[in-house]
């Protein structure tokens, strides 16, 4: 792709969306950021990727992420001005990380409210994939031999109600509104390659600034 282009997607779990960014990212021939953000966040703050691992789509609330200084098994991190390390702040340590990718190359972001991070970003394509429960519980199985039905279907619902907290709080938004995104999918319909192949579409006749 000759110009810069910035996918987010944001989803519901087990919809596919790792895997069609990956996918879709290779397309482009640019990197798919997901769990990689957690490593890039520690290693632009020096702090932990524990500590990123804690608060990873989780909404804030009372309890502090911390750790002893320099001493990550216990209670009690704080910064050089002795200012606790709160969710808040992790968080936008990982935005700085994201707008940083965004303002260097193309890249496909996934999670992370990055679709309200780069709200002003020029060549965003914001992308919300959803599937229907039996595919995504097939999928969950598939990948996770030690879950049954009930606790597939339990775990479904926890991890969707968690990561739209966490939207809600972080970008005021309903995380599951689709009048803020481009482009809804429903992966279990499509598919996860015929999804990539929609979004792919979506960018070829986009008038890419």
């Amino acid at each position: 792709m000759d110009k810069k282009v910035i996918v987010t997607i944001c989803r519901e779990f087990c919809s596919g969306g790792k895997e069609i960014g990956t996918k879709l990212a290779n397309k482009l021939g640019c990197e798919c950021y997901d769990k990689k953000l957690i490593s890039l966040a520690a290693k632009e703050s020096g702090f932990t990727e524990t500590i990123f691992e804690n608060i990873d789509e989780k909404p804030t609330n009372s309890f502090l992420y911390s750790i002893a200084m320099g001493t990550p098994s216990t209670t009690g991190l704080f910064f050089q001005n002795n200012d606790f390390l709160t969710n808040d702040k992790l968080f936008g340590i990982q935005s700085e990380v994201i707008r940083h990718i965004a303002n260097e190359k193309s890249a496909v972001i996934v999670g992370r409210c990055a679709d309200y991070i780069l709200r002003d970003e020029t060549n965003l394509i914001k992308v919300y994939l959803r599937a229907d429960k039996d595919f995504k519980i097939k999928r969950l199985l598939e990948t996770n031999k030690n879950v049954d039905i009930k606790h597939a279907e339990n775990l479904l619902h926890k991890t969707d109600k968690r990561r739209g907290n966490y939207y809600s709080y972080y970008t005021g938004r309903e995380w599951d509104n689709t009048s803020n995104y481009d482009l809804v999918i429903n992966t279990s319909k499509v598919g996860i390659d015929n999804s990539v192949n929609l979004i792919l579409d979506f960018i070829k006749n986009m008038d890419l600034k």
